[in-house]
């Protein structure tokens, strides 16, 4: 939808720049935390199924992946002392705002999966929230707070994300696909920040 698009853009644009200031004092804290690379890149999967590349600040030691799931679970050993203060605040994400002006993502949409997840998704429901651009923020991200008591507790934090986690994120991707429109979109941003301030 072209004005989504122009809502995305400009919303972004603005958002960056504004934000500039903010990412520079992040990108330093980062590299005197700890060694490696300001930003973490991972295979996602975007709208119909391509393939693209997400961009966040780097809240794990640089070898994360190679060092366990990839899935976070609960103190997960491998995040940094700067990372836990970004992810507690979602600052982490704010890079994605990269991927909104290249078009691989929307500031609201279904939270992008990695491949192994998505290939999981029931047929119907995975054409269904494929039709739509992925995005920054949605239903899932605001009103589920379970998802890292769950996997914080499980032996098994993979199968209970397949299990218990996932059902439920469907289901609010789900919704947003069958409600969207842009009056959601803004909605969903100011719940978001509102969601951030608390």
């Amino acid at each position: 939808m072209l004005i989504k698009r122009i809502f995305d853009l400009f919303f972004s644009v603005i958002g960056l720049i504004l934000l500039l200031p903010l990412f520079i004092v992040v990108a330093m804290w980062i590299k005197l935390d700890s060694s490696g690379a300001v930003f973490f890149r991972q295979t996602r999967v975007g709208r119909f199924g391509h393939p693209f590349q997400i961009y966040k600040f780097r809240t794990m030691c640089s070898d994360a992946e190679s060092k366990g799931r990839q899935i976070t679970v609960g103190e997960d050993p491998r995040i940094t002392r700067s990372g836990r203060f970004l992810r507690r605040l979602k600052l982490d994400e704010l890079p994605q705002l990269i991927n909104v002006i290249k078009g691989e993502m929307s500031l609201v949409g279904p939270r992008p999966e990695v491949p192994r997840y998505v290939a999981l998704y029931p047929e119907q429901l995975r054409e269904k929230i494929l039709s739509v651009s992925p995005g920054i923020t949605d239903y899932a991200s605001i009103e589920y707070k379970d998802e890292n008591a769950i996997l914080g507790k499980a032996t098994d934090p993979d199968k209970a994300y397949i299990e218990q986690v996932m059902p439920v994120k469907l289901k609010y991707y789900e919704r947003y696909v069958s409600e969207r429109s842009l009056w959601v979109d803004f909605k969903l941003i100011l719940a978001t920040l509102k969601a951030i301030i608390m």
